[in-house]
């Protein structure tokens, strides 16, 4: 199950006992943010894309959208999100609980500028009814992002 994989990854850091696990479905950001108690700007969503360069993860704040300019000017290429029958075999998790976390080999994950505004976000944890709390600092670290990118809209006040 993939929030065991999520689990396993996360001991590393000793954060797996911090996952928490909902009686509810977390699999949307308004879902996720009723399950945890907080504005749905903090859940942390992660998208998947198909670049030229192999797949990548962007985690953004909850109420950002991905700028198709912005992105294209930072990869080079048009936004492709995967399809949802995509997601599982190239990431390791399922759409619902899509995460920075114990993710398949070759997979590169960056962060979005829209998450700097929060001192903690709530990213899963590979299910659709999980989820952890992080600071910014250990989401950097225990995401192994490669890079900060700005590549979202809508979420500047």
């Amino acid at each position: 199950m993939s929030i065991e994989k999520a689990k396993e990854y996360l001991k590393q850091f000793g954060a797996d006992g911090r996952v928490l696990e909902f009686d509810v479905s977390s699999a949307t950001v308004e879902l996720a943010a009723q399950a945890v108690g907080c504005a749905p700007a903090r859940i942390a969503k992660t998208l998947s894309f198909h670049t030229d360069d192999g797949v990548i993860l962007i985690v953004t704040a909850g109420d950002a959208k991905v700028d198709n300019p912005k992105y294209k000017a930072r990869f080079g290429c048009k936004a492709r999100m995967l399809a949802f029958e995509e997601v599982e075999p190239a990431i390791g998790h399922a759409v619902g609980g899509v995460c920075p976390f114990g993710v398949n080999e070759g997979v590169t994950v960056f962060l979005d500028e829209s998450l700097h505004r929060f001192e903690t976000v709530f990213p899963a944890c590979g299910s659709s009814n999980s989820a952890i709390e992080l600071t910014i600092p250990e989401l950097e670290r225990f995401s192994g992002y490669k890079a900060w990118v700005d590549v979202c809209k809508g979420w500047q006040e």
